[in-house]
Parts: structure tokens; sequence; C-alpha cells
């Protein structure tokens, strides 16, 4: 399928490598959007009060933006149809490296360094999002841009219900065998709960990332580049980890419908609901919930999750996997060759801080005594006709200066949130920084996984959940089946290639 996308991609390069039109007085340019189905009431997330600004701002420079929204869900797998027909907006983005490589290493990607010199000494880019460009440069073409994050945050996140331990008389867990015991109380002191719930999105391991890794233990930091991150899985140790959430499963404790919950419906009803006890989730995630479960008319009437870190490894310590300083690579495609000025212009125009704020928090936010943005709940976002996620529209530059001080980030996680105290969001900050850890990384990666990495990847992810939600006696002979189709889909061939290119980089 690959090879097949590929061939797709080079015969879409050659119809459009020489024909590119001249560059009109107003150049309107297509922005990948991501779909979060957060769009405001009578609108769509491709029209709405925030797509209205951008193109009022942008409107002087000459440039018209339209944005083309795919679901946030899979968006790698729609850009790899966007690029092998020739058809992907002239700015796409995506998290994943191999993505990133696979484009680049294919001929699929402009070189942004001559138009963003072209916008002289001391422009935005270079200014505030130039630090981590390094990750797009592959022998000096600057193939992405890359987005700079603004607090350091872990990957993921676990928050258990403190009203439940309250009620049931259960201490809270310090460590994991603590939180297994506690989850399965939950469960027979509260029969119809789901003690842990996850979900089966197919382009995220959020949901046990960090409880497999804990069996896992590095022998260096070859070894931590070998099996960054979703790599993990198949370390030393981790199946450990896996089979104990298959015996989880098996006991009710985790959700039963969870591997075919691929959008997250069900999930998100059950936290919702109120019936879940435990969850491992993108880090500020649960935010989506504490309103309803928290408040009556308006007002914090009750605590019910709060932030807890427990996933011991055999030392008793613990390993909190950190976002890298940079997130999405942000990427134009090559059949966009002849709007890369125009496209540029756009992007530097992002990487203003003030014009950044303005777009993660709505023109109309205020900001504190402190110079920190408060933001609008996602109720009055989409009351004044905006998207929720806002940040999505705030592609490069999201660090902002009070994003480097504990009472700045502090008071940013809080923002208008009246569903806990400020006490709550302290004790937040101060529970995701235990275990700080980075994997390391390398700009470049071997062709191999470039090639093979995503469709291995994804691979990972349906080999997890499936050992997680098949019947105790079959889990072994699964496993060597799923394996073995992972070794022939190149998963040993990636591992030992990413050993020799850190072996040719660092040494031994």
């Amino acid at each position: 399928m690959k090879k097949f996308l590929a061939t797709l991609l080079v015969m879409a390069l050659a119809l459009t490598m020489f024909s590119f039109p001249a560059m009109a007085e107003t150049t309107t340019i297509k922005v990948m959007l991501w779909d979060r189905g957060d769009a405001p009431a009578g609108g769509t997330v491709e029209n709405s009060k925030m797509t209205t600004w951008i193109n009022e701002q942008i409107a002087p420079l000459g440039i018209q933006v339209e944005f083309v929204s795919t679901p946030r869900s899979g968006s790698d797998d729609k850009l790899i149809t966007w690029m092998g027909g020739g058809s992907a907006p002239d700015v796409i983005f995506s998290y994943g490296q191999s993505t990133f490589l696979n484009f680049a290493t294919q001929g699929g990607l402009v070189d942004l360094a001559p138009a963003i010199a072209k916008l002289g000494e001391g422009n935005n880019i270079e200014k505030y999002v130039g630090d981590v460009m390094n990750m797009g440069n592959i022998d000096g073409k600057q193939y992405a841009l890359l987005s700079k994050r603004g607090a350091a945050n872990p990957r993921h996140t676990a928050y258990i219900r403190a009203d439940w331990l309250e009620e049931l008389g259960l201490p809270m867990p310090t460590n994991k065998q603590e939180l297994i015991d506690t989850l399965y109380k939950f469960k027979e002191l509260k029969p119809d709960c789901i003690p842990w719930a996850m979900n089966g999105r197919t382009d995220t391991e959020k949901t046990y990332l960090n409880f497999v890794g804990s069996y896992v233990t590095f022998a260096d930091e070859k070894d931590q580049y070998d099996y960054s991150e979703a790599y993990i899985v198949m370390h030393d140790g981790a199946l450990e980890g896996i089979r104990q959430l298959n015996k989880l499963y098996n006991d009710g404790i985790i959700g039963k419908d969870f591997a075919t919950d691929t959008t997250e419906d069900l999930f998100k009803a059950a936290v919702a609901s109120g019936n879940v006890g435990f969850v491992l989730d993108d880090n500020t995630r649960i935010f989506d919930y504490m309103e309803a479960l928290n408040c009556e008319n308006g007002v914090q009437v009750r605590t019910t999750f709060v932030p807890i870190s427990v996933f011991t490894m055999e030392d008793g310590s613990i390993r909190n996997p950190f976002e890298y300083a940079y997130g999405m690579y942000v990427m134009v495609p090559w059949t966009s060759a002849d709007k890369v000025d125009a496209v540029v212009t756009y992007l530097n125009w992002l990487c203003d801080p003030i014009v950044a704020e303005n777009i993660a928090y709505a023109p109309e936010h205020k900001n504190d005594e402190n110079g920190i943005a408060i933001p609008f709940t996602g109720d009055e976002l989409s009351a004044m006709g905006y998207k929720t996620t806002l940040d999505d529209f705030n592609i490069l530059n999201k660090h902002f200066t009070w994003t480097e001080e504990r009472e700045g980030v502090i008071a940013g996680y809080q923002g208008s949130n009246i569903f806990e105290t400020h006490e709550w969001f302290a004790n937040l900050y101060d529970t995701l920084q235990i275990g700080f850890f980075r994997y390391p990384t390398m700009p470049m990666a071997p062709e191999v996984e470039a090639q093979k990495g995503d469709i291995v990847k994804a691979d990972m992810i349906s080999y997890v959940y499936r050992l997680i939600s098949c019947p105790t006696d079959q889990f072994d002979s699964l496993e060597a089946e799923l394996k073995a189709n992972l070794v022939n889909a190149g998963l040993n061939e990636i591992i030992e290639a990413r050993d020799a290119y850190y072996q040719s980089v660092k040494g031994n």
C-alpha cells in the first residue's frame, strides 16, 4: 500500500512540477484544520468567527485563507491519501516524524528556506520557533517548520476519582500495585461502574502507554532511543504490562467495548456520566468533563477526579515521558510550490506572539495582572461563534512568556475554569513534574523507518488492543501471531536500523 501511494505521489508531482500559474495579487491558500466535532452552533469548523478574523487580519498581506478540515483521529491517513492523489492543502501538518520523513524523502515537500530568507533578518519564524527548526531540516533544506510548545507537559496523565476513595474509605494509591488493588475495590463496591475507562483510538497509545512503559527498564540512552516512544511496547518487560492489562480486562476492570470505540464516543459518555473511576488520557483532557461532574448551577460543589502519579517501575521510581519542546511538523506539499511565498508569509504572521495569543485564546480574551491570558470556557467560545479548540489554528508558536514559570503555568491551567480551586491546579502542576523524562531525539530517522514506520506503529496499537481484549487462554498464541505480523511489516528492521543510526551519530 505504501509503495502504491508513493507511486501516486510521484505521478502527481510529475503533473504539477512544471505548470505553476503566476501568483495573483491576492493569493488564496488552503490550510489543513483538525475537526474535533467542536464547531459552534450554526457554523462549521472551516467557517467560524475565527476563520473570519484570520482572513480580516491577513488580508492586507494579499492572502486569503481557506481551511480544509479532516477528523483529528486518523488525520495522518488522510494526509497520505491527499499526498498520493496530489490534492493536499497548501499547509499540512503531522506529529509523526515518520510521516514527515516519508514525504520529504519521496520529494513531496517544498524547501521553505528560500522563502524564509525573503522575509529578512529578524523574521518571526526564526525569532520565535527557530530553535526547534532543526528537526525539519534535511541536508540543509527546510522541509518543515516545527511548532514550538508552550509549557512543558507530560504526554499523558492519570486521574482517579477522589470522591469515590473518600466514599468507600480507600486510601489514595501511591504506587502501581496499590492502584490495581484500588481498581478491584471499585469494581467490588460499585459493581456497575467502569473502574478503568479506555478507548480504541487507532492514532494514539495514550490509554495504555505509561502503564506498559512502567514495566520496562532501559539500559542506557541508546536503548531509550531505540525504543522511543511507541516502540517501547516491544521492549523486554512490556509484555508483562500488557498481560496485566489483559487480566484487568477479563476481570471486568477495563470497559469491555473499549477496543471498538475508535471515535472515543463511548469513553466520553462514560466519563461524563460519572461512571468511571480512573483514566489515563491526554494531559488535560479531563477538563472537558469536569464542570459537568463537579458543578451545579455554575458553582463547584464537589471534587471528583484528581491527578495521580503512580506508575512505579521495578526500582520504585517513576518515568513520566514529557512532550518534546517541538510539536507538529508543518509542511508545504510540492504541489503548492507556486504558493510557497504566500504560505511562508502566512506562517510568519502566525508566529507573532500577539497573533498567536489572540488565536489561541480568542481576540476578545483578557489578561490577568501578571499578563497571563485568561481563556474562555468551551461553552463560552461556542456561544461566541468559535470552534472550541482554538489552538488548532495556532499551529506554530505556542510558547508564551508565562509558560516558563510555575505560577504562570498553574494560572494557564486554571484560566477561567470554575470546576476546581487554585490549590487543585497547583497540585496538578506538582503532580505532573514527578518523574520528568524526555526521550532522546534525532532530526533524521533510518530510511526503513520513514518507509515503514507509520504502518508498524499503527499495527503496534492494534497489537496492544487485541492482546488486552483477548481471552486469557489465547493471549500467548495471539501474541506470537501478531508479533510475527509486525516482524513481517518491518519491526525488527526498524529497531535494528534505529540502533545502528544512533551509534553512527553518537557512538556506543
